[in-house]
This record gives C-alpha cells, sequence and structure tokens, in this order.
C-alpha cells in the first residue's frame, strides 16, 4: 500500500475497534451501568456531549465527504460505528478516503 495516509488511518481504525470491544467486553461482563458511567457528574457529562457532538460532525462530514467523491455506502459506516465504534469506522472511512483520493489522481493523471 504506497498510500501512508491510509495505512495510518487503517491502523488507527484497528486500534479503535480492538480498544472499543476490549473495553466493552469487560463492561458487559461486569454488568456495568453505561447510562450511569456517561452521565454519573458533571465531568462524565462534559466527555459524553463532547463525543457526541464529535460523532455528529464526523457523520456529517462522511456523508459529505462521500458524496462529493462518489463514494458508495456511507450509511454502512455509520450503521457499523453503533456495533463497533465511531473510533474504528471514522478512521475506516477516512483511510477509504484517502484510497478514493488516490485512484481519482491517478486516473486523471
Amino acid at each position: 500500500m504506497a498510500n501512508k495516509r491510509a495505512r495510518f488511518f487503517f491502523i488507527l481504525s484497528a486500534v479503535g475497534l480492538i480498544t472499543a470491544w476490549y473495553y466493552n467486553g469487560i463492561a458487559v461482563m461486569k454488568a456495568q451501568d453505561y447510562l450511569a458511567a456517561w452521565f454519573g457528574s458533571e465531568v462524565d457529562l462534559v466527555l459524553s456531549l463532547d463525543l457526541t457532538i464529535v460523532a455528529i460532525a464526523g457523520s456529517a462530514f462522511m456523508i459529505f465527504e462521500a458524496k462529493r467523491l462518489g463514494m458508495k455506502r456511507v450509511w454502512l459506516y455509520l450503521l457499523l460505528s453503533g456495533v463497533t465504534a465511531m473510533a474504528a469506522t471514522f478512521p475506516f472511512f477516512l483511510a477509504m478516503r484517502e484510497l478514493k483520493i488516490a485512484k481519482r489522481s491517478a486516473s486523471n493523471s
């Protein structure tokens, strides 16, 4: 893979997937309360809202950018973020975006 940025985003996506599944698995096995963890204190609320706003902005970016570049099935990234984690799907989208841009550049030369 010649595209170093795509490789970076693929690695980040894998790390996001592994950490999300690992720590979510621990939380499920311990029967932890997600709502209490997300909204238990003002500090938790700030972090939760911060991540929510970033996820909304990232989702909008994926939709707009996919449309601009002609990338198909962007809805799949959004759907998978609920099953995996935005920390996995957003970098994966960015990697695929880099590959799409490189492909467009190669076909224009």
